[in-house]
């Protein structure tokens, strides 16, 4: 008798990926196996490459981990008067994380960061403090445009979350302004299972 062996996937990212990775694990139930950090999120790029080592190193290898980061990354936070990783710093720990997916044996998949509705602050949800956090549409594109350079470079399949999101005339978007509502996080999951399974 065959040993059946599990298939594993990993998703990583901020909090965006905590809004849909319970709904992906529903739709990839019988499929393979889903981890995650529940209780955090991958915040930016650097935060989620020492994540991503963690559960390597605690839990071996992958057959799929699929990332995002971003939002963190753009960032301006008073009294810092630029983003925590500019568009090089978050290309360079894009890459870093890419080498790291396939030095475990694994497929990496790259999910962009969804769109900004308005301008404008978004009430904190990170548990750091702040009053609010402010985006601007602008800087999702250039970061986007950015990553998706890298991941043509790299060869790293792409789930466009941001096309998505455009999808709906408010983006989806809950009343924080950044996060998404239920529906939003459903189809966000729906697309992710989807491209998942392509390289089970």
């Amino acid at each position: 008798m065959g040993v059946y062996i599990v298939k594993k996937v990993l998703l990583l990212g901020d909090s965006i990926r905590m809004g849909y990775d319970d709904y992906v694990k529903e739709l990839l139930s019988g499929e393979c196996e889903v981890l995650y950090d529940a209780e955090d999120n991958g915040r930016f790029a650097a935060y989620s490459l020492w994540q991503a080592n963690q559960f390597f190193k605690h839990y071996g290898k992958f057959d799929v981990v699929h990332f995002n980061n971003g939002y963190w990354d753009m960032n301006i936070e008073a009294p810092m008067t630029e983003a925590m990783h500019p568009v090089d710093e978050y290309i360079h720990f894009l890459s870093r994380i890419i080498h790291e997916i396939r030095r475990n044996g694994a497929q990496p998949v790259f999910a962009l960061t969804t769109p900004i509705l308005s301008a404008g602050a978004a009430a904190d949800v990170s548990g750091t403090g702040a009053d609010s956090i402010n985006y601007d549409n602008a800087w999702v594109i250039r970061y986007n445009e950015a990553a998706l350079e890298l991941m043509k470079k790299e060869n790293v399949p792409v789930n466009d979350l941001y096309s998505l999101c455009l999808e709906d005339p408010h983006y989806y978007k809950c009343e924080d302004l950044l996060h998404l509502t239920e529906e939003g996080y459903q189809r966000c999951a729906a697309k992710t299972a989807d491209i998942i399974r392509r390289y089970l």
